[in-house]
């Protein structure tokens, strides 16, 4: 009697954890829908092809998925995680080892929802949080040139050196359900055409908020379109400070013109600042590409985005100051810095950048800073013309404490207010950084 009690009681135990083990099972290896999945792509028109290139160009496929001197978009790319390196994939149309079995609706599943056939879930270093908003003419172009206008490589596919059991991928699909929206982009009521195709582009295909959201302990954006005041309020990503993208006097655009945002984008330079850090790959293989309307309409999208005067503090101003040697810092500047951004810190604008009101220099975090000083800049290449200037190494010239000090001396001089960097910082830094290559890096689409 007691026997048979307790087996039926432990049935009733046991049945609920069957049942959520597979609904665990199924929710984990599920597959998204897709409004793709009765279409078979078998022929595609040129004019979708170049579509598609361009969409591939605004959403920067080749800065992860190639290799400087390899085949475009053979993978191979390592990048950095908190459990381990991973490694771009291979998304050419090759059937062995690249995308080329890929239907469509695969196609679609894998870069809008992270989802590759077969239900194994992607690394969201894959930006598919931002890609859902891509529309569906957009991925049916995009899939017409990865298939069409991209020649097949077979570089097999580099496994992750994540350990198990960090490595196993249906944990993914529990954090897509938390963190990863599932609608594509839908126009915003109130605002016009050239508003909305900025948001698209930023939200969506651009990934902007991919280094410039802030994360949260999960690794997420912690939000993904201006409905939260955290989005593109800058963030630390790979040792650099992305700077906010909104209109924060100091920090951010505050002090920019739509024109100059559009300058910025187009030719990597504007009388505020050069691009550097992991903003020249991006000004290599993607905004100098893209149309002039695209870029106005960023411009347009951004400078909606309000900015926090808390966060921000009170609004630079230049101050002149007396050329003192005495000032910690001072000596350094004036011999291995003001030939190029001048004495007075106002640098030739739109070549040699001022640190004057530099964001660098007015910012808190001084991840920046410290690694363009101690790295230098990588090349700026402009319509396949490598630029003349770069800001070059000082690890080998200055020691930690020179740094620190003649950075701290730039970020408290003519009214800068980011205050003191310190050296233990600084050697942090140089020991989990390589300077940048003072060769051009080109990337090819084809």
């Amino acid at each position: 009697m007691n026997n048979r009690r307790f087996a039926r009681t432990a049935g009733w135990l046991v049945l609920p954890c069957v049942i959520a083990a597979g609904l665990l099972a199924w929710y984990v290896t599920r597959q998204p829908a897709s409004p793709f999945e009765q279409q078979q792509a078998t022929s595609f028109d040129p004019a979708l092809v170049s579509r598609g290139e361009y969409v591939a160009r605004v959403s920067d496929c080749v800065a992860c998925h190639s290799l400087a001197g390899k085949q475009p978009f053979a993978g191979g790319l390592e990048m950095a995680t908190p459990l381990g390196a991973i490694h771009a994939t291979n998304i050419t149309p090759d059937r062995e080892h690249g995308i080329g079995t890929y239907s469509l609706a695969d196609f679609d599943r894998a870069v809008r929802h992270g989802v590759a056939p077969g239900g194994r879930r992607l690394y969201p270093a894959m930006p598919y949080p931002s890609y859902v908003k891509l529309s569906d003419d957009d991925v049916k172009a995009l899939y017409a040139f990865f298939m069409k206008g991209v020649q097949p490589a077979n570089p097999p596919n580099i496994p992750s050196d994540i350990p198990w059991p960090l490595n196993m991928r249906w944990p993914i699909a529990l954090w897509n359900g938390v963190f990863a929206p599932t609608a594509t982009y839908a126009a915003k009521p109130g605002q016009d055409a050239l508003w909305n195709r900025g948001a698209y582009i930023v939200q969506g295909p651009g990934h902007c908020g991919s280094c410039h959201t802030p994360r949260g302990l999960a690794f997420n954006e912690k939000a993904l379109d201006e409905s939260g005041a955290p989005f593109l309020a800058g963030a630390l990503l790979d040792g650099w400070y992305a700077p906010s993208l909104r209109q924060d006097h100091n920090t951010g655009l505050g002090r920019w013109s739509e024109a100059q945002i559009v300058q910025f984008l187009k030719t990597g330079r504007n009388a505020h600042a050069v691009v550097y850090g992991s903003m020249t790959e991006a000004f290599n293989n993607s905004t100098q590409f893209m149309a002039d309307d695209d870029l106005a309409a960023i411009a347009r999208y951004l400078k909606s985005l309000p900015g926090d005067p808390k966060r921000d503090g009170s609004p630079w101003q230049y101050q002149a100051v007396a050329a003192s040697q005495d000032v910690p810092g001072a000596h350094t500047y004036a011999t291995r810095c003001a030939s190029c951004h001048g004495l007075d810190g106002k640098g030739q604008p739109e070549w040699m950048p001022p640190l004057a009101g530099a964001t660098s220099a007015l910012s808190k975090e001084n991840a920046s800073a410290i690694n363009i000083t101690l790295n230098g800049s990588q090349r700026v290449v402009t319509a396949g013309l490598p630029d003349a200037y770069r800001m070059p190494a000082f690890r080998e010239q200055l020691s930690d404490d020179e740094i620190a000090q003649v950075l701290t001396y730039v970020r408290s001089t003519w009214g800068n207010q980011g205050g003191a960097v310190d050296a233990k910082a600084v050697g942090k830094l140089r020991g989990h950084t390589d300077p940048a290559s003072s060769s051009p890096i080109i990337l090819h689409m084809r």
